[in-house]
C-alpha cells in the first residue's frame, strides 16, 4: 500500500446546455492513444507539511499554466486509488480557456531501458466535458468526485 497524497481541484461550469469540468487528457507514452480512463482533473502529489490546498493550486499552476478560480472551493473528499494513494479533491466554479494552457512536463526514460531521457507534457491536452459524459473520461480512481459535485451542485439549485 502507498503513504503518497494527491490534491486538485475539479473547475467546473454551468451552461444552458448544463454543467461541464475542466479535465486533462494525461501526457506521455502511457497514454497516447487512448481516451477512455486517461484523463485526470488537475492534481498533484503533496508531502508532509504542505496543506493538501496549496498542492491543488500548485499543482493546478504547474500542469495549465493558468490560475485556478480562487474560491470558494467546495470540498468533495477523499478517495483512495488503486494503487494506494489517497487523493483529496475540491470544485470550484470557473470559466477558463483551454486555449491558455502552457503544460507542465516531466521526464521519464524512453523507451523503458533504453537509458534516453525524454520530457513530455503532464497534460497534452484540456477540455470542458459534460459532467454526464466525464466519467467514461477519467480514470476511475477521480470518477467518485463526480458524482459529489452533481450531488453538491443540485442541492444547492
Amino acid at each position: 500500500m502507498s503513504g503518497k497524497r494527491s490534491a486538485g481541484l475539479l473547475v467546473y461550469r454551468v451552461t444552458d446546455a448544463g454543467t461541464e469540468v475542466l479535465i486533462g487528457h494525461m501526457g506521455g507514452p502511457f497514454w497516447a492513444r487512448r481516451e477512455a480512463a486517461a484523463w485526470s482533473m488537475p492534481k498533484g502529489e503533496y508531502e508532509d507539511g504542505e496543506a493538501p490546498e496549496d498542492a491543488a493550486l500548485r499543482e493546478f499552476r504547474e500542469e495549465l499554466g493558468l490560475e485556478p478560480p480562487r474560491g470558494p472551493w467546495l470540498p468533495l473528499g477523499e478517495e483512495r486509488q488503486r494503487s494506494g494513494k489517497r487523493v483529496t479533491a475540491w470544485a470550484a466554479v470557473g470559466d477558463l480557456d483551454p486555449a491558455d494552457a502552457v503544460f507542465g512536463t516531466f521526464t521519464m526514460e524512453w523507451p523503458r531501458g533504453s537509458g534516453v531521457q525524454r520530457e513530455f507534457p503532464e497534460l497534452d491536452r484540456v477540455a470542458w466535458v459534460p459532467l454526464r459524459e466525464a466519467g467514461d473520461l477519467l480514470v476511475s480512481g477521480q470518477r467518485p468526485f463526480l458524482g459529489r459535485l452533481a450531488l453538491a451542485i443540485s442541492e444547492a439549485g
